[in-house]
């Protein structure tokens, strides 16, 4: 469904709009891309207890995501869990407001360089 051009906001309210998430993506701390998830390994040494019973090593935390194109694993050392865990909530975030920002710039085009007849 298309819509009516009276109900898009202005360009000024949609500017306003896109300065607020402007100041909202100021204020996040440092993010990273990915997921966190706990990992149990069996080892290669011969007669381990890893490789008897299910008794597995771990827990280690692995972090994976997409960069460049790439994908990427890391081991993150327990101590850094939880900062981790911060940074990508905060990439959510980020994500969240950059998708609101895109929205709001494909409003913004829509109405000031696309005629109000169907497209």
């Amino acid at each position: 469904m298309i819509a009516d051009m009276n109900t898009i906001p202005t360009i000024q309210t949609i500017d306003r709009k896109i300065e607020t998430l402007k100041r909202q993506l100021r204020t996040l701390g440092p993010l990273h891309p990915g997921s966190l998830s706990q990992q149990y390994q069996v080892c290669g040494r011969p007669g381990c207890r890893c490789q008897k019973t299910a008794q597995r090593h771990g827990p280690y935390w692995k972090l994976r995501y997409v960069h460049r194109g790439g994908q990427v694993c890391r081991f993150v050392r327990a101590a850094y869990a939880a900062e981790v865990k911060k940074r990508l909530a905060t990439y959510k975030t980020f994500r969240r407001l950059m998708d609101q920002w895109v929205a709001l710039s494909v409003l913004r085009a829509k109405r000031e360089f696309f005629s109000s007849g169907r497209q």
